[in-house]
């Protein structure tokens, strides 16, 4: 892919983050709603870099989180976490010395075993731990690029199955969500996407929830994704964001990966999470 270049916009400034990946995002208050003619720009932004990290926030009020995050569509639910009291379209992410677990650990593509994966993820950090606590991203349209000719048309023709049971059963437990009382779905995507609004492709399989290419032996589709897996992890495509109090982060789930690294423990990270419904990979 051609090295990412700073956009001359009017009305917000977008720092590319590196060459291959990323945006840091000035001149915009979400705490407060953001003008037509700025969304605009945040919009195209969010088109061309994948993942906007918007500077120098204050903490944005739950209401004002959700109505910036309906502005890109429909609100996702999701079908295992708990949600914030009395704001069901939020996911709060909060890891302490108790926690079991850390949300997003491996690399994956959010709720990628929906039929319909959300769109993209906004999350604001309100409480940063002292040191660590960074999350990464991986641009899947520059791993499929680097692909070779014969190996996209094999995978062009191939579908994948995407299943959560394995990650979400007893997974929040400890914040009080029965098993019983959630959803673990999975869908068949194919391994290699189209973005509905760019036109342009990506590989579309992650480790946490890409379990089986359909068609294919348990041999020979483990071999196909594992080798998918290193690929689209390899550090020419990554980035690795830290995070400063109140920074938002918006990525876009049908092109890039993310992973969040639990280096920081006993210390708490906390935040909040709004995610936009997507549509059929296609």
């Amino acid at each position: 892919m051609v090295a990412l270049k700073t956009n001359a916009y009017a009305l917000i400034q977008a720092k590319p983050f590196s060459p291959i990946l990323g945006a840091e995002v000035y001149g915009v208050d979400l705490s407060k709603t953001i003008p037509d003619a700025q969304f605009s720009e945040i919009l195209d932004a969010f088109l061309k870099y994948q993942v906007l990290f918007f500077k120098n926030q204050k903490e944005i009020p739950p209401e004002q989180h959700v109505i910036f995050g309906k502005r890109f569509g429909p609100l996702h639910t999701h079908p295992a976490a708990p949600t914030m009291v009395g704001h069901p379209e939020i996911f709060e992410i909060h890891v302490t010395k108790n926690s079991k677990v850390a949300n997003g650990e491996f690399w994956h593509s959010d709720v990628s075993c929906d039929e319909t994966p959300p769109l993209g993820t906004m999350l604001q950090i309100h409480i940063v731990p002292p040191y660590g606590g960074d999350t990464m991203f991986s641009n899947m349209e520059a791993a499929y690029d680097d692909l070779s000719d014969p190996m996209k048309k094999m995978l062009g023709g191939l579908r994948a199955l995407h299943s959560s049971e394995h990650i979400y059963k007893g997974r929040y437990s400890d914040r009080g969500k029965r098993d019983e009382d959630i959803d673990c779905p999975e869908a068949v995507h194919p391994i290699v996407r189209t973005h509905p609004d760019t036109g342009r492709k990506s590989l579309f399989v992650n480790r946490t929830f890409t379990t089986k290419i359909l068609g294919l032996s348990d041999c020979e589709s483990d071999a196909i994704l594992d080798m998918l897996f290193e690929h689209a992890e390899h550090v020419n495509y990554q980035i690795r964001f830290r995070w400063n109090l109140n920074d938002m982060a918006f990525w876009d789930n049908r092109c890039c990966m993310h992973r969040a690294i639990w280096d920081y423990w006993p210390e708490e990270r906390k935040g909040r999470r709004v995610t936009i419904k997507g549509d059929k990979p296609v």
